[in-house]
């Protein structure tokens, strides 16, 4: 089998989980709706079992993406972008990266609202970095309640309780970088001295 050949099969495990894990199924819940079982199912996204046909027919299907998709398989003939939103927390998430692991790319919408919610501060392994496109973001970070406006960027460890919310009730557009491994984002604004 060739390197490349290799690669794409690699990266259909950890590709598999961030999508089991974006739509909140538990192994168990997958394994009833697929009839895979568990650990074969466990084992694929570890990496220890190879991807077969029959194993990723049933979860492109549950899933509802493409078997393309689920692959890794590079588009071919339409360069058009096919973003598929991804409706969370009452916000929407448009993910702007496709690769597995690594740092994830997002631009995240908030509607507008009469009223603004009362936070719900939320904690989760990782690191996240955002920054304002438009409107008013009502960022809480701990003790910390902050508002930032366009052009306005700020990176926390997501283990601390935060939210996101819309600081005035008008919508709010935002882009995100996260990672799981706590991958910080750096920021050059010129060379070295």
């Amino acid at each position: 089998m060739d390197r490349g050949t290799e690669d794409v099969l690699d990266a259909v495990g950890p590709r598999l989980r961030a999508l089991r894990r974006d739509r909140g199924i538990t192994l168990a819940d997958l394994a009833a709706t697929t009839g895979v079982s568990e650990s074969t199912l466990s084992r694929l996204e570890s990496g220890q079992r190879r991807a077969t046909l029959e194993l990723l027919l049933p979860l492109a299907r549950i899933y509802g993406v493409p078997l393309d998709d689920l692959v890794g398989a590079p588009r071919t003939g339409d360069p058009r972008i096919h973003l598929k939103p991804i409706q969370r927390f009452g916000s929407v998430f448009v993910p702007l990266s496709r690769r597995p692991g690594g740092v994830h790319a997002f631009k995240m919408i908030i509607p507008a609202r009469p009223e603004p919610l009362a936070p719900t501060p939320q904690t989760h392994e990782g690191f996240e970095w955002l920054y304002v496109l438009n409107g008013r973001l009502r960022l809480v970070l701990g003790e910390r309640d902050l508002t930032l406006t366009p052009g306005e960027a700020a990176e926390f460890d997501t283990s601390m309780p935060h939210w996101l919310g819309s600081a005035d009730g008008a919508a709010v557009e935002l882009l995100i970088l996260f990672g799981l491994q706590g991958v910080r984002a750096h920021v050059r604004s010129g060379p070295h001295p």
